[in-house]
């Protein structure tokens, strides 16, 4: 039976608890330092609190040490491994391949995304290599997803839900060429996010303005079982710059998706315990520049959100301005101090935040004017936010009890989901009831209660005699029980240990540029053992004039109207294209048609 995991991201110890508390049967954070999300470190100390946790439900923690590292900064990472093994870590997410040939504890390691994880063969060169899971990259068809799957034996984890990088993850350098911050270091500045104009080779303005890089988010969660069967076993929750009531929302929205899927027979959950939340999930109510499922059935024109970056939140209905209050035809509830969204006929994106609210008109906190019937959105739910600023969600275990009488003692046993047990005696001397009726009733009541552990006591099932038990000696009795369960569940939980193996099969290229991002000799170390026989030195190490600085799968002619295969009708076009931001920086676009990819050179 195949266990299918839902990981989360935390920014912190707090939020991955929370993740846990919401459903997450793993979650994913960042090392000390060399994460690729620099601002999302977190100590030693705060990710063994979030692993013990965690490992109550059999749930695991993965480690983020994804970025490139220097010459110097090996060492560094060779201590905060072993410190992370020490603590119970249960893998390492990696893209720098310098750290398998460092002396490092049996402890698994995840191929990143940052990998650049887009084909059959580099997943089973992967596999092959000693990776326990291969993160795929974000553009593959479920078709291309089906085909590595029956390809290798690897776990293989896809992003479901969140920010999508517009390049291929791994091999886009326009943060470092810009501004010298490397999105392989953990620093991208997010170019992709600011504002472009788009011309041809004749000064024809193709788009002026736009957010032409800017991808809409991620939501596969209509398509999990689709995944599933396709041969995913972890489901990915992009995030660890959000914060704790995107995580708690989102995580709880796709575990109750998750819920309805799995069938305990075919596919079960990789963790342990149910959860019970104070509030409805919705995904609309997060964080989200509009939703796509991306390339998961082949290309569609409108994956960008050109008039904004921003979140747009949920629609709400349609609005207009009227005496400077807004007028709002919706089923929804409004509250006060509500943050809404819209975009005008001309394409221009506002925003606003209800000052007050009354029914259905708005008193905004600005001077603003809404033409009549346009689409509102509301991209902050202050009622929502509130119920997910408090305690939201318990996460039980299902346990049953059974007492029984042997050689004249009372036995408790305790049986868990996973089918691990404790069983304690009742060791006073055994006295008659006067009321066997009502004392069956209190110590059904009594081993009911679970109070604030993590388990939930569904039946209690009495095969004795009645005897008469002081209700204190029963709590006791119920309390030793289930610390007993507790400390045997530690004592069952698999560690999973693995020994990265020292390897020497073909490497899918005998020869790496730039994009093979080599930025220390213990990785060199690695490619040279695989065969590989010319190896450039990363682009953060020794930059190149001229290269690609991003390649994408996002192609601005298909996504304008101006692709030579699809669009032949239409106005033609002089190439070179120029994207120019803002700031004045140019970069001149390529594409590739048979590989039907887009590539971006810095100028």
């Amino acid at each position: 039976m195949r266990k299918i995991e839902l990981l989360s991201p935390a920014k912190n110890a707090e939020i991955g608890i929370e993740a846990i508390n919401h459903g997450a049967d793993a979650v994913y954070i960042g090392a000390p330092q060399f994460s690729a999300r620099a601002a999302a470190g977190s100590s030693i100390e705060d990710i063994e609190r979030l692993v013990k946790h965690a490992h109550q439900y059999y749930a695991k923690v993965y480690v983020a040490l994804n970025t490139i590292l220097t010459d110097e900064e090996l060492e560094q990472a060779r201590t905060i491994i072993h410190q992370l093994y020490d603590i119970g870590t249960d893998a390492l997410i990696i893209q720098d391949f310098g750290i398998t040939q460092l002396d490092i504890p049996p402890i698994p390691l995840h191929a990143s995304t940052q990998m650049d994880n887009r084909t059959v063969e580099k997943v089973r060169f992967l596999e092959q290599a000693g990776f326990e899971q291969v993160v795929l990259a974000r553009e593959l068809s479920i078709e291309q997803i089906r085909e590595i799957a029956q390809s290798t034996n690897v776990q293989l984890e896809a992003f479901v839900h969140g920010a999508l990088c517009v390049s291929y993850s791994g091999v886009c350098y326009m943060s470092q060429n810009g501004c010298g911050r490397s999105a392989n270091r953990g620093n991208c500045a997010q170019f992709c996010r600011l504002p472009y104009s788009l011309t041809d080779a004749t000064g024809k303005v193709l788009a002026q303005d736009k957010y032409l890089l800017s991808l809409k988010d991620f939501n596969l969660s209509a398509h999990l079982t689709e995944l599933i069967d396709a041969g995913v076993s972890s489901l990915k929750i992009e995030g660890r710059l959000k914060d704790i009531s995107y995580v708690k929302n989102v995580t709880a929205s796709y575990r109750q998706a998750l819920d309805r899927i799995l069938d305990g027979q075919t596919y079960k959950q990789a963790s342990s315990g149910r959860c019970t939340y104070t509030f409805t999930p919705d995904t609309e109510k997060s964080f989200h520049r509009s939703s796509i499922d991306y390339f998961l059935h082949g290309r569609k024109r409108e994956i960008i959100q050109m008039e904004t970056p921003k979140s747009t939140g949920e629609r709400i209905g349609t609005a207009f301005s009227r005496n400077g209050k807004i007028i709002v035809q919706t089923e929804k509830s409004l509250s006060n101090g509500d943050g809404f969204c819209f975009t005008e006929r001309n394409g221009e994106f506002h925003g606003f935040r209800a000052n007050t609210v009354e029914g259905k008109i708005i008193t905004p906190s600005e001077k603003i004017f809404v033409p009549s019937n346009t689409i509102l959105y509301r991209n902050l739910d202050q009622a929502f936010e509130k119920a997910l600023s408090k305690e939201s969600a318990e996460r039980k275990i299902a346990t049953k009890v059974v007492i029984e009488e042997r050689d004249n003692q009372l036995i408790a046993t305790i049986s868990d989901e996973d089918n691990i047990s404790a069983t304690i005696g009742h060791t006073a001397t055994l006295e008659p009831c006067k009321s066997p009726d009502r004392q069956r009733e209190n110590m059904i009541s009594i081993f009911k209660k679970s109070g604030n552990t993590i388990f939930r006591v569904d039946e209690v099932t009495i095969r004795s005699d009645i005897y008469f038990i002081p209700a204190g000696a029963l709590t006791q009795w119920r309390r030793d029980l289930l610390e007993a369960l507790t400390a045997e569940r530690s004592l069952q939980r698999h560690r999973s240990e693995i020994h990265f193996p020292k390897t020497d099969h073909h490497y899918i290229v005998q020869e790496l540029d730039y994009r093979g991002n080599v930025h220390n000799q213990k990785a060199k170390d690695f490619f040279e053992q695989h065969h590989v026989k010319r190896i450039a030195d990363s682009f953060e190490k020794k930059a190149v004039a001229g290269v690609p600085v991003m390649t994408c799968k996002h192609c601005l002619r298909y996504a304008l109207g101006y692709c030579k295969l699809h669009d032949k009708a239409k106005d033609s076009i002089q190439e070179p294209l120029t994207l120019t931001a803002n700031n004045g920086k140019a970069y001149t676009l390529s594409f590739d048609c048979k590989a039907c990819e887009m590539t971006i050179h810095a100028q």
